[in-house]
């Protein structure tokens, strides 16, 4: 069975896979974040002013966690 590929530098594969789950948190929580307010938006009859407004929370919170989570991991 072949060997999986290393490149020697453990630091940088954690590093790199980091910024792999900070992709899918951002993914995940801009998504959670659209079906709360369509949800919301269906419950309360308000079409579709909650799925708008839920959907700029998800980006702002999510970029907000990407960039303070990259900028806390540039300075290791």
């Amino acid at each position: 069975m072949p060997k999986p590929f290393k490149s020697g530098n453990d630091e940088q594969d954690n590093n790199w896979a980091a910024y792999l789950g900070l992709g899918t948190q951002l993914a995940v929580t801009v998504t959670a974040m659209v079906l709360l307010g369509v949800w919301l938006d269906g419950k309360f009859n308000t079409e579709p002013v909650l799925t708008i407004v839920f959907s700029f929370i998800g980006v702002a919170g999510g970029m907000y966690n990407f960039i303070k989570t990259a900028i806390k991991s540039d300075h290791k």
